[in-house]
């Protein structure tokens, strides 16, 4: 039994991008190429009425932010899922992709095939954010101590520094010289304490606390 294809549409106000993007999409037999929108409003209109499975959106729209966009349609068709594809990495941007619900987080620069994978993973209900962002959204961090460190323990620490640097729980127990058992303990421990629901969220979080620091800047 052949699956169905999964819909996409492309939300991009650079043309010639959105179209070589589009070319690409409609050679995987997998998926169904809709088309793009170059504006907030013709995005707003175009998911509305075509209910695509996954949107690829730049968040830099010539009318609009294309992160409130995505966070409206959110709420309007939960089961629409929302892949950033950007040229700004700033870590800011990452956090609010993730407070808005987007599924991934990707650099334009990036492999097609990373795209593509992206897709297929926020379909099924999965989370791709490129493991260079990541680390570069909290590179250099050192740990917080004291009353901001948000009740996570020494230890938890350490995991949601590596989990910010990209890092899965096998890496991460790999790293500490710790069980896979025990350090999917410790993740579940930072996600409930930080009222998180994946790693991308955590450390969305823990950066807005000032539990972690981006880029070398020291929170005060």
């Amino acid at each position: 039994m052949v699956s169905e294809a999964i819909t996409v549409l492309v939300v991009d106000g650079h043309q010639t991008f959105a179209e070589l993007l589009g070319v690409a999409l409609a050679g995987q037999p997998e998926l169904h190429y809709q088309g793009h929108a170059r504006t907030g409003e013709q995005a707003i209109r175009m998911v509305q009425e075509l209910r695509p499975n996954v949107v690829l959106l730049d968040p830099d729209l010539p009318d609009a932010d294309g992160i409130a966009i995505a966070e409206l349609l959110r709420h309007r068709l939960p089961d629409t899922r929302f892949v950033i594809l950007t040229a700004n990495n700033e870590s800011a941007l990452v956090g609010r992709a993730t407070a808005a619900g987007a599924s991934g987080f990707l650099s334009k620069n990036g492999p097609l095939g990373d795209v593509m994978n992206a897709i297929r993973t926020a379909h099924g209900g999965g989370m791709t954010v490129s493991t260079d962002i990541l680390a570069r959204l909290l590179r250099s961090t050192a740990p917080v101590v004291g009353p901001r460190a948000g009740g996570l323990t020494a230890r938890e620490h350490e995991v949601l520094v590596l989990m910010g640097s990209g890092l899965d729980p096998r890496a991460i127990a790999r790293r500490l010289g710790i069980s896979v058992h025990t350090c999917r303990g410790y993740v579940k421990a930072v996600l409930g304490k930080l009222g998180a629901h994946s790693q991308l969220e955590a450390v969305a979080v823990a950066t807005r606390r000032g539990l972690l620091r981006p880029d070398g800047h020291n929170a005060e």
